[in-house]
């Protein structure tokens, strides 16, 4: 949390009075297609990026008066140091006996990721300058189409759910002058 969430707040809110008085600016934050999606093995992670995603979501609404505009980009995997062990990829010891197994593919798993990602991010460098010289910064952006995929089957996985239950939903309004 103190990383992925607070760290990018704090530094939004250090050049917000700046902004506030050019009557202008772009707040770009880097959160993760976790920060849409849960994922098996990283629920902190995700928390962190979710609260991000929260907090992007409602503060344009305070910034927009302002000329400032916001945009959250949600990259799926892109070929950086994400995944070098050592580096930004630490392996907890985990001595729950019951996740065990689960563990040990998740790791051979993303260990065979590394420096197999599909996202380049020169690219992704070049598609947020694109956005941000556009002058009207989407809400999100979702990058690379691993994360286009992931958030698209989410959303349908949504969408049944609100089918699903649409009857029982409704139904919860409450009945004036009953």
């Amino acid at each position: 949390m103190e990383t992925n969430f607070f760290g990018p707040l704090n530094v939004t809110r250090a050049i917000l009075p700046i902004m506030r008085a050019q009557r202008g600016g772009q707040v770009i934050t880097v959160t993760s297609t976790a920060g849409l999606i849960g994922q098996e093995f990283v629920a902190a992670y995700a928390a962190s990026k979710f609260a991000l995603e929260g907090w992007m979501e409602s503060v344009r609404f305070d910034l927009a008066p302002y000329g400032i505009r916001t945009m959250a980009v949600e990259p799926g995997f892109f070929r950086t140091e994400l995944l070098v062990e050592g580096a930004s990829m630490i392996w907890p010891e985990l001595p729950v006996e019951d996740y065990a197994q689960r563990t040990a593919e998740t790791i051979a798993a993303w260990r065979g990721m590394n420096g197999l990602q599909g996202g380049d991010p020169a690219k992704l460098a070049a598609a947020l300058v694109t956005l941000s010289d556009s002058g009207e910064l989407p809400l999100r952006f979702i990058a690379g189409a691993d994360a286009m995929a992931a958030v698209e089957a989410n959303l349908h996985t949504i969408q049944e759910q609100i089918d699903a239950h649409r009857a029982l939903s409704a139904s919860l309004t409450v009945d004036e002058g009953v």
